[in-house]
């Protein structure tokens, strides 16, 4: 066994071990700025120990968790994952994880100090599946530290338990009625920039990223469908919408257009062409130019009227603003607020339409399988467990079947 040996140099007392030769060469591994010889072997002892357990050349990092969090988003999340996924995690290290445990050395992190960070963003009432990211952050993050950059002996996040009796469970998706449905078509109009998003969602359940991805090469009037291709997303970091793949395989599908929607999307390109002649040379569209991030390629969109000389591809967005110019899924934002306060719709977000529309699919008797398909959810349980809601009319119809079938067999 190799001796841990104690020097003194100056008034403080350092430890020294023999380590594995590199290159047939010997090495130590020493560490000094202890008060007393005692306190030198045994920090000298726990130093050789984790040498010995590791494998590696062991060494207490000093970095901050602040320092180390920037680290692994720039050189794991950004490498590893989605944009989606690293603009989620980033907003979650600067809000909660920074301002909380920024400060500590990573090397100083332990379990009861997570644990307790952890319980106390529960108590402010965040909801489960928030508190979840939280935690999926924290134990991804300090297990790179461990087991692959070897920055701490072992991760202090393996055995972190959500506060289960603190957190707000996520409230059911409502389904709207036909009368709440007509009082948002009417508070938003034909002649309203967020009339055909509203459309699109009801009749067609395209999450909000691809309705605002929908180009007008996505439509074609003569097939009466619509072809979900791409889908519209935000670059956090260098502050630029682009457009992505949709969310899964799946997620890519073409689907019928009912007449009700069809003649809304005729009625709304007609008037974007109008407003082509209008506004002229001055009209903006969007251009599609693809750039390299990190060995990723990111179809980034600028917008530009027709005094400006632009290189990328043209796209024109179906939901735009008179002029042309595209909305976005943050544009929506407004929607959403006059029918949460005016419209008294408390619980409404896009989605609700997505849901509104599978819903009332399947209870009047559509093939699961072909709302599956419309949704572009990757497995059918999805489709059932998430999507579609057990309304009154469903109780009511099993109860009405359970019925039919006792009554036929009593009276044969």
């Amino acid at each position: 066994m190799a001796e841990i040996r104690a020097r003194k140099r100056g008034n403080t007392w350092s430890y020294v071990f023999e380590a594995a030769k590199v290159d047939g060469k010997r090495k130590q591994k020493s560490k000094g700025g202890f008060r007393t010889k005692k306190e030198a072997l045994e920090a000298g002892a726990k130093a050789f120990a984790e040498y010995n357990n590791t494998g590696t050349a062991y060494q207490p990092s000093e970095i901050s968790v602040a320092d180390y969090m920037d680290y692994w988003l720039k050189e794991y999340v950004e490498l590893n994952c989605s944009l989606n996924t690293y603009n989620a995690y980033h907003v979650i290290i600067e809000k909660h994880i920074k301002p909380k445990l920024g400060d500590y050395k990573l090397k100083n992190l332990n379990s009861s100090t997570l644990q307790t960070f952890l319980n106390d963003i529960a108590r402010n009432g965040y909801a489960k599946n928030m508190m979840t990211n939280i935690k999926c952050v924290l134990t991804g993050s300090l297990a790179y530290a461990a087991d692959t950059l070897k920055l701490i002996p072992d991760t202090p996040a393996g055995r972190l338990k959500l506060p289960t009796k603190l957190l707000k469970e996520k409230k059911d998706r409502i389904v709207l009625s036909f009368e709440q449905m007509d009082s948002i078509l009417a508070r938003f109009p034909e002649n309203s920039n967020f009339y055909i998003a509203i459309m699109l969602g009801y009749h067609c359940g395209l999450r909000i990223s691809e309705t605002y991805g929908l180009t007008w090469d996505n439509i074609d009037f003569k097939q009466k469908t619509l072809t979900v291709e791409k889908a519209l997303n935000y670059d956090g970091r260098n502050k630029k919408w682009y457009y992505s793949d949709p969310k899964t395989k799946t997620s890519s599908r073409t689907i019928l257009l009912g007449s009700t929607i069809l003649n809304a999307l005729r009625k709304h390109f007609i008037k974007h062409n109008e407003n082509k002649l209008k506004y002229g040379e001055y009209f903006v569209k969007q251009y599609v130019h693809t750039e390299t991030v990190n060995g990723r390629k990111f179809n980034y969109i600028t917008e530009h009227d027709g005094t400006v000389i632009c290189k990328g591809v043209p796209r024109e967005a179906v939901c735009t603003k008179e002029n042309g110019s595209m909305h976005t899924k943050d544009t929506f934002k407004y929607a959403s607020r006059v029918i949460h306060y005016e419209l008294g719709i408390a619980e409404f977000d896009y989605h609700t339409l997505r849901h509104t529309h599978a819903t009332i699919l399947v209870e009047n008797g559509a093939e699961t399988k072909d709302v599956q398909e419309r949704l572009g959810h990757t497995n059918i349980e999805t489709t059932l467990n998430t999507y579609v809601h057990n309304t009154d009319k469903m109780k009511k119809d099993s109860v009405d079947i359970f019925e039919r079938t006792i009554n036929k067999r009593m009276s044969s």
